[in-house]
C-alpha cells in the first residue's frame, strides 16, 4: 500500500488551490477590507457573514464557531474527507500528480483513496452512457427527450444519457476500466446480486448529479417502458460515500454564478424541469435529488445567495396547483423561518410543472411563471382561508383564526401589520381593528411559552485551560496585537524574538510564543506567506491551530498602514509592561522578606530588582530618542 503524500507535493498542492477560489465554489465571498473577504459561514447556521478568507495568507476562519484553516482543511471539512482524499481532490483539479514515500523512496500512488476512485467511476460512468444515447438501443430515449423540447445539444449540455437494458453494460466497461467490483457497488452504480455485480441503472435516461464543483457524484434515471421494468418511475444513486443526496441539489453547478450574481434561486421539482427552466433563461433553477427540500439544501443556498447586504436575495418555489403542490408548500413553509431571504411561491393554475408549460406556452411562459410568483406567506394564508366557508360568519371567525396563527408568526412587525391589513380584505371582515386585535392575540400565544433560549458563546478559540479571557482587557488586547503582527508579518517583527514566555500574562499568548520560538523565531522566516500556515501545522492541537488561524486572519487595528515604526512601537509597549509587571512582583516579594532574618534572600532579590530597573531605565532612554 503506498504510504504518506510527499511534503513538497502538500505545499504544491496548497499553492496552486487558491484559498478563494476553491471556498468561491461554495459560497458567495466579499470584500471585507484589508486583502480579506466575508461570507456566510459553511459550517454552523447564521444570518450575518463571520466566516473570513484570508488570501494572501492562503487561510479561513469563522469569527462566530472557531472554525479555521488552510485549503485543504476547508475541503476536508466542507466534504467530510480524510486528509489525504482531500489533499488527492485538490490535485487532480489542480492538475498535479502526487508522489507517495514508500521504503524510503517516492512512488506513484495505484491504490488512490476512496473519493477519488468513486468520482473517477462516476466520470467513466457517465461518459458511457452519453454516448449510448445516441446508439440504436436509445431511441426510445432520445423520443422522450424530443417530446418535451430537448434535442442533442441539449442533452449534452446537462450531461442527459441512457443506461443500456443489460445486466452487465456498464459493470462490465467499468472493470475493463480497471475498477472493481467493490468499488462499484460502493459508488451505487451497480448492485450486488447472487452471481456478482450487475448495472443498477438499466433501459433508462440518466442525469448525472453533480456537486457544486462539478464532480458528477451520482445519477438520477426515469424508466423508458413500464411494460418491461416494474421498478420505480424514478431511480436515484443510494446514499454513498460521495452520494449525499441531502446535501447535493441537481443543476447547482450550472447555476450557482447566476444565484449569486441575480440573488434569486428557483427550486423545482424534477430534472426535466430544471433543463426547461435554463433553456427558458431562468438559470437559477435547481431540483432536490430524489428528497424533499430540507434544512442542508437551504444553508447551501443562503450561502451563494448573500449579495451585498446581509439579506439574502429570493428563494423561489415552484410548485403545481393540486393537492401534492399544495403539501409541498406545507413544508416549504415550515422551513422558511431558517431563511434570510424573502421566500415565494410559483403555481401554474392549471397544474403544469415548468417542462410541459414550456411545451405549451414557450419560453415566455416558464419566465413569466416565475415573474408573477407570490409571497409565500401569501400564498399560506390564502390557501388556509379558502378551506372555509366564507360565506358565513361562522366561516369567516374559523379562517380567520386560522390564517392568524400564519400572520402571527411573521417576526417582522410591520410586514405582520399589512399582512393583517389583507387579512381583513380576503375574508370581507371589513373591520380592520378587530382582525388586528385577533391577530395581536395569536402573537401572546406565542410568546407565552417565554422566548427561545440563547445558545451560551463559544469559548475563546484556543484556551488551553480555564485562565480567563477578557478581550476587554486592554493588556490583553496589547499583546494579542502583537502576535497578530508576528503571525502576519514576520518581516516587521523582528523584535517579537527579545520577548520571553513571561512577556504574556495569559496561556494562550505564551503557547504561541513558545510555538514561534520553536521555529526559530520570526527573524528565521524565510517565506513569509508560508509562515502562517507553518505556524497551524507545527500546533501541538486543534486549540492551538484554530487560535493560530484566527490571529493569521484577524484585522490589526491600526491607524493609516502597518509599518516597522508602529510593530516596533507595539512589541516595545509588551516589553515595558512585561518588565513593569516584574518590577511591581518583585517589590512585592521585598516588602514580603525580613531583612534581618532572610538577609541572603533578601539582596538577591534587591539585586534583582535593581537589574530590571536598569532594563527599564535603558528602554525609556531608547523610546525617547527614537524617530
Amino acid at each position: 500500500m503506498a504510504g504518506r503524500i510527499r511534503d513538497e507535493d502538500v505545499a504544491l498542492v496548497r499553492e496552486r488551490s487558491p484559498i478563494a477560489d476553491v471556498v468561491g465554489e461554495y459560497l458567495q465571498l466579499r470584500s471585507a477590507g484589508g486583502g480579506s473577504l466575508k461570507g456566510l459561514c459553511p459550517f454552523h447556521d447564521e444570518k450575518s457573514p463571520s466566516f473570513n478568507v484570508t488570501p494572501a495568507r492562503g487561510l479561513y476562519y469563522c469569527f462566530g464557531c472557531g472554525e479555521g484553516g488552510d485549503v485543504i482543511r476547508f475541503i476536508q471539512e466542507i466534504e467530510h474527507l480524510s486528509f489525504v482524499d482531500a489533499v488527492e481532490s485538490l490535485a487532480q483539479q489542480a492538475g498535479i500528480q502526487l508522489r507517495y514515500e514508500q521504503g524510503g523512496r517516492s512512488t506513484a500512488r495505484h491504490d488512490q483513496g476512496q473519493r477519488q476512485r468513486l468520482i473517477e467511476a462516476h466520470r467513466e460512468a457517465q461518459r458511457f452512457y452519453a454516448e449510448q444515447l445516441l446508439t440504436p438501443a436509445a431511441q426510445e430515449g432520445r423520443r422522450f427527450l424530443a417530446e418535451r423540447g430537448f434535442g442533442r445539444a441539449d442533452a449534452e449540455h446537462f450531461g442527459v444519457g441512457y443506461a443500456p437494458g443489460g445486466w452487465e453494460a456498464l459493470t462490465t466497461h467499468l472493470r475493463g476500466k480497471g475498477f472493481t467490483d467493490h468499488e462499484l457497488i460502493t459508488a451505487g452504480l451497480a448492485s450486488q446480486g447472487r452471481r456478482g455485480a450487475y448495472d443498477r441503472f438499466r433501459n433508462r435516461l440518466v442525469w448525472p448529479v453533480r456537486e457544486v464543483t462539478g464532480d458528477v457524484v451520482g445519477f438520477g434515471a426515469r424508466k423508458l417502458d413500464p411494460a418491461t421494468d416494474d421498478g420505480p418511475k424514478y431511480l436515484n444513486t443510494p446514499e454513498t460515500p460521495i452520494f449525499k443526496k441531502g446535501h447535493l441539489l441537481y443543476g447547482l453547478d450550472l447555476a450557482k454564478r447566476d444565484i449569486s450574481r441575480e440573488r434569486r434561486a428557483v427550486i423545482v421539482e424534477g430534472y426535466t424541469d430544471v433543463m426547461a427552466c435554463h433553456l427558458a433563461g431562468v438559470t437559477t433553477a435547481v431540483a432536490t435529488c430524489g428528497t424533499s427540500f430540507g434544512e442542508e439544501h437551504l444553508k447551501i443556498l443562503r450561502r451563494m445567495l448573500l449579495g451585498r447586504s446581509n439579506q439574502g436575495g429570493e428563494v423561489v418555489f415552484t410548485f403545481d396547483g393540486d393537492a401534492a403542490g399544495q403539501k409541498a408548500a406545507v413544508r416549504a413553509f415550515a422551513e422558511e423561518h431558517g431563511f434570510a431571504s424573502e421566500t415565494f411561491v410559483a403555481v401554474q393554475p392549471d397544474g403544469l410543472d415548468p417542462c410541459d408549460l414550456r411545451q405549451r406556452g414557450g419560453d415566455a411562459a416558464v419566465r413569466d411563471l416565475v415573474a408573477n410568483r407570490k409571497p409565500l406567506y401569501e400564498f399560506m394564508i390564502r390557501t388556509v382561508i379558502q378551506q372555509y366557508d366564507l360565506d358565513t360568519a361562522e366561516g369567516r371567525m374559523a379562517g380567520l383564526d386560522a390564517a392568524a396563527e400564519i400572520v402571527a408568526s411573521i417576526r417582522n412587525e410591520g410586514v405582520r401589520k399589512l399582512y393583517g391589513v389583507n387579512l381583513d380584505h380576503w375574508l370581507g371582515i371589513m373591520d380592520e381593528a378587530f382582525v388586528q386585535r385577533r391577530v395581536a392575540q395569536h402573537v401572546a400565544r406565542h410568546r407565552s411559552g417565554g422566548p427561545a433560549r440563547r445558545p451560551a458563546p463559544p469559548a475563546p478559540p484556543g484556551a488551553a485551560d480555564a485562565a480567563p479571557y477578557d478581550l476587554r482587557d486592554p493588556s490583553l488586547q496589547r499583546e494579542r496585537q502583537a502576535l497578530k503582527i508576528a503571525v502576519q508579518y514576520p518581516g516587521l517583527a523582528a523584535e517579537f524574538d527579545d520577548l520571553d514566555s513571561e512577556s504574556f500574562t495569559v496561556p494562550q499568548h505564551r503557547a504561541v510564543h513558545e510555538l514561534i520560538t520553536g521555529l526559530g523565531g520570526v527573524r528565521a522566516v524565510a517565506e513569509p506567506h508560508q509562515w502562517a500556515t507553518r505556524l497551524r501545522d507545527a500546533a501541538p492541537n486543534d486549540p492551538q491551530r484554530a487560535f493560530v488561524t484566527r490571529l493569521a486572519v484577524e484585522p490589526i487595528e491600526v491607524y493609516g498602514e502597518l509599518d516597522e515604526h508602529y510593530a516596533r512601537e507595539i512589541l516595545g509597549t509588551i516589553k515595558v509592561h512585561s518588565i513593569n509587571r516584574q518590577v511591581a512582583n518583585l517589590k512585592s516579594r521585598l516588602a514580603r522578606l525580613d531583612p534581618a532574618a532572610q538577609a541572603d534572600e533578601y539582596q538577591a532579590v534587591f539585586a534583582e530588582l535593581m537589574t530590571v530597573e536598569q532594563q527599564r531605565r535603558l528602554m525609556r532612554e531608547r523610546a525617547a530618542g527614537a524617530p
